[in-house]
C-alpha cells in the first residue's frame, strides 16, 4: 500500500527519495511561475541533483526560479534551454542544446501545457513544415512526443530512465479524433474536447513508451496532478460559461463510467507536484510501467479504453510520426 495520498507534498516525496534524486540529471518542461513545474524543480533541488535542465519560452520569467535553485543547492548545475513545445523547430533546436549540455538524462518530467484555449492552428509541423496543428494538441502532446523521442538515446543510456507525462482527469471527457485532430479546421472546435484530446493522447503515448521500451529500461507514467489553482486555469475564467461547461462534462464523463462525480478539492502547488515526483522517483512503481497515477498511486479507476488500447496507441503513434515528419524505430 502506498504511503502517498491527496495531501502529500512534493517536498515530502523528495525527502523520502533523496538517494534517488542526488546526483541525477533531470529535465523539466513547464516551470513557469505559479506552476506545478516550478514546485517540482524546487522540491528536487532540496536533494542536490547533479543537473537540472529547465525549459521554457522566457528565461526572464524563470530567473527567480533559477536563482532559488542555485541558493537551495549550490552544487547543482542549472541550465535554461529555450523551448516552445508548440513549435517543431523550437523542439528540435532545444534538443540540440540539451545534447550539448548533457550526455545522459535520468528523468524527464513534462508538465508544460495550455488549457481550454480558443481555436488556433500552429504551423510548421509535418515533414516539410506545411502542416498546421490545433494549439492544445501541439503544445500538450505533439511537442512532448517529439522531445521525448529525440532524447530517448540519452534517457536509455546507462540502464534507462523515467519519463513522466502530466495528463489530467479531463481525458475522460473524450479521446483523440484520429484523422481530424484539428476539429474540421476549427468548425467543430470545443475547448474542452480539444483539451481532453491532448491529455488522452499523453496517456496513449505513455503506454506506447512502456510497451515499446520497457525491456530497455524505460519507465513511463502519466498522471492527474489534481485540481490546482495556477496560471494554467486562467482561460477557464476568460470566457463566460466555460468553467460551468467543464464541470458539466466532468460530471457526465463520470456518469458514463458508472460513478457519481464529486468535484475535487483544490490542492496547493506543493501537493500538486507530489504525484509527478512519485512517478519520477518511487522504486515501487517499477512493476507498474505505463500506468496512470492519481494522488501518488495507480488510479483506482483506470482510463477509458480509448486512452489505453493498443490499437489506439498504434494509430496515434503513426499519425504523430506524420505530423512530426519523422519515423522512430523503437
Amino acid at each position: 500500500m502506498t504511503q502517498w495520498d491527496f495531501s502529500s507534498t512534493g517536498a515530502e516525496v523528495v525527502d523520502v527519495f533523496q538517494d534517488r534524486t542526488k546526483g541525477k540529471t533531470i529535465l523539466l518542461t513547464g516551470s513557469s511561475p505559479n506552476s506545478i513545474g516550478a514546485e517540482t524543480a524546487l522540491s528536487l533541488a532540496s536533494a542536490s541533483p547533479a543537473t537540472l535542465i529547465l525549459t521554457g519560452r522566457s528565461k526572464s520569467k524563470l530567473e527567480p526560479l533559477l536563482s532559488s535553485i542555485c541558493s537551495i543547492s549550490p552544487s547543482t548545475k542549472v541550465h535554461f534551454v529555450p523551448l516552445d513545445l508548440s513549435s517543431q523547430n523550437s523542439v528540435r533546436e532545444a534538443v540540440r542544446e540539451v545534447k550539448k549540455v548533457v550526455s545522459k538524462i535520468d528523468i524527464l518530467i513534462h508538465s508544460a501545457g495550455i488549457m481550454v484555449t480558443p481555436f488556433e492552428k500552429i504551423g510548421g509541423w509535418g515533414k516539410d513544415g506545411n502542416e498546421g496543428v490545433e494549439s492544445q494538441f501541439a503544445t500538450n502532446y505533439l511537442g512532448s512526443f517529439l522531445l521525448v523521442n529525440l532524447l530517448l538515446p540519452e534517457i536509455l543510456k546507462d540502464g534507462g530512465g523515467r519519463v513522466v507525462l502530466v495528463s489530467s482527469s479531463a481525458h475522460r471527457m473524450g479521446g483523440v479524433r484520429f484523422g481530424d485532430v484539428n476539429f474540421k479546421d476549427g468548425k467543430e472546435y470545443n475547448e474542452w474536447e480539444a483539451y481532453a484530446q491532448s491529455k488522452a493522447a499523453l496517456i496513449l503515448f505513455t503506454h506506447s513508451l512502456a510497451r515499446k521500451l520497457g525491456d530497455k529500461g524505460l519507465y513511463a507514467y502519466s498522471l492527474h496532478p489534481g485540481s490546482i489553482k495556477s496560471n494554467l486555469q486562467s482561460n477557464m475564467f476568460a470566457k463566460p460559461g466555460l468553467l460551468e461547461e467543464g464541470l458539466h462534462r466532468a460530471r457526465e464523463a463520470e456518469k458514463k463510467e458508472g460513478r457519481e462525480w464529486k468535484r475535487d478539492p483544490q490542492k496547493s502547488l506543493q501537493q500538486g507536484c507530489s504525484t509527478s515526483l512519485v512517478a519520477a522517483l518511487d522504486p515501487e512503481l517499477k512493476g507498474k510501467n505505463g500506468e496512470y497515477l492519481v494522488d501518488g498511486d495507480v488510479s483506482e479507476f483506470p482510463p477509458p479504453e480509448w486512452a489505453v488500447s493498443q490499437e489506439n496507441q498504434e494509430k496515434l503513434w503513426e499519425e504523430t510520426e506524420v505530423l512530426v515528419g519523422e519515423h522512430f524505430k523503437w
